[in-house]
């Protein structure tokens, strides 16, 4: 999957920033949420405490050695310099009396030959859920340019990365699934409830809705409209593929049980092909690179009588494109990001349903439609045909029953705000819905936004160092306010 997010552990945020961010609220709520949107939060200048022994026993690789907080040596790539830190965190912040840990990672960032200079930090948290910050391999785009007047901190979010990752694997071992928060909407969390703490914020494609007790249902609603549009957009432009994909449609209906067995023993139906548009329709340069996956879709008929058969190629791309063998958080606990006091229903299933046929792929191969694909929704369906996902039905059908989620947003003080706060609103935005997101800026006291349809979802990727520079003249005062 092309981007990512989930609850922040906060420990970065926490042991760098003034005390006041150690405010309670943010760190108690359970939930979280994806895709290249980001958020930066820029604390005060200081250092990342020296490493130090811990009293409690500890559960985690970092708690066997006897501390609270690990840092490794500087070492570089091309342009900066790099040091990891893992962090010794309870696993319940509410809780902490049970000595329960998990170990938090977060990697600091400098350009070369400013390892020990004095920078205020920025605090990247990448979007999701379910997804570990990005690993630098050159001093380039948003990072190169953050570099030069910041100290910055990717962090790995619980669960994520090297902190205490949930895998299949892992999650195997226990009963209960974990619950976190994300990029963005985590931000305006923070400014919620620990706003001392915070000198300023950058959104990208990050402003959550607010207002009601779950919103999944409005933002749903609002975001099939949008996949809609991008539908559209799509096959006006390879309006060959079209035909494409009703042969698709048509072979995998006529197999045997619905659909093929995928390379890990999962298996394609039609509305798991339509899961394609994740990525393909919401991100810079995925409608190229869908049309040319639907290219390869077939495998060559080398022999006269031959059955014709999707090729491994697509299949073992469609599984990639997914991804959820690596990152089954985004799967597991996405709906619950929308939630404070109310279950989401598997909202996005029943929001699918009230479009009745128009994004029933066999009905509108019979009837000659451009067959729709689906954008940032998790089905019920995709527990039963993703191997890696199957052992986390039970939890998964939990959570979105689950109603006692704990208040995400403190409205009233975001109407009376005094961080600085500068976003990026995208205008075409298929997995942050424009009309909810000017809402949502409206509620949140002198906010800078930057509306353009120039970027994707992906924007601060796909921007380089301009997204970034844009939102920061906008803080600095380089941008006019009208």
């Amino acid at each position: 999957m092309d981007a990512a997010r989930l609850r922040c552990a906060a420990a970065i945020a926490t042991a760098t920033a003034v005390p006041a961010a150690r405010a309670l609220p943010i760190r108690r709520h359970p939930a979280f949420f994806r895709v290249p949107a980001a958020v930066g939060l820029r604390f005060s200048s200081c250092r990342i405490p020296v490493p130090r022994r811990a009293a409690a026993a500890m559960s985690s690789s970092a708690a066997a050695q006897g501390t609270e907080h690990e840092a490794d040596a500087w070492y570089a790539v091309p342009g900066l310099s790099l040091r990891d830190h893992r962090f010794a965190v309870p696993l319940d912040h509410s809780s902490p009396e049970r000595g329960d840990t998990i170990t938090v990672f977060a990697r600091e960032v400098v350009a070369a030959g400013k390892e020990y200079i004095s920078l205020p930090y920025l605090l990247y948290l990448q979007g999701g859920p379910g997804f570990e910050s990005p690993r630098p391999t050159e001093a380039g785009g948003w990072l190169k340019k953050a570099c030069e007047d910041h100290r910055v901190v990717l962090l790995d979010q619980r669960g994520t990365g090297l902190s205490t990752p949930l895998t299949p694997s892992s999650l195997s071992q226990i009963k209960s699934p974990a619950n976190q928060s994300y990029g963005g909407f985590c931000a305006v969390t923070y400014l919620s409830f620990a706003p001392e703490g915070l000198k300023s914020v950058l959104l990208t494609g990050g402003l959550p809705p607010l207002g009601e007790p779950c919103t999944a249902d409005t933002v749903y609603r609002a975001c099939f409209k949008q996949v809609q549009q991008q539908n559209e957009k799509y096959y006006k432009r390879y309006p060959q593929d079209i035909q494409v994909v009703h042969e698709v449609i048509r072979y995998l209906s006529e197999s045997e049980g619905g659909g093929v067995l995928l390379p890990s023993g999962g298996r394609l139906t039609p509305k798991m092909l339509q899961c394609l548009g994740l990525s393909g329709l919401g991100f810079g340069g995925g409608f190229e690179r869908l049309h040319y996956l639907l290219e390869r879709v077939w495998d060559p008929v080398l022999v006269a009588g031959a059955k014709k058969r999707i090729s491994y190629y697509f299949l073992k791309e469609f599984e990639m494109w997914l991804d959820f063998d690596q990152n089954p958080l985004y799967a597991l606990l996405h709906e619950s990001i929308y939630c404070e006091g109310s279950s989401s229903k598997w909202s996005a299933e029943k929001i699918h349903g009230e479009y009745g046929s128009l994004f029933d792929p066999i009905k509108a191969t019979e009837e000659g439609r451009a067959v729709y694909f689906t954008g940032e929704m998790v089905f019920p369906c995709m527990f039963d045909d993703i191997p890696a996902l199957r052992d986390l039905k039970e939890a998964a059908c939990l959570l979105a029953e689950k109603e006692d989620w704990p208040p995400l947003y403190d409205v009233s003080v975001l109407n009376n705000n005094k961080v600085p706060v500068a976003a990026a609103v995208y205008y075409e935005d298929m997995f942050v819905n424009f009309n909810i997101a000017k809402e949502t800026a409206s509620q949140i006291a002198g906010i800078r936004l930057w509306v353009t349809n120039e970027y994707m979802h992906s924007g601060i990727r796909d921007g380089g160092s301009h997204v970034f520079e844009y939102l920061m003249a906008l803080l600095n005062g380089k941008k006019p306010l009208f």
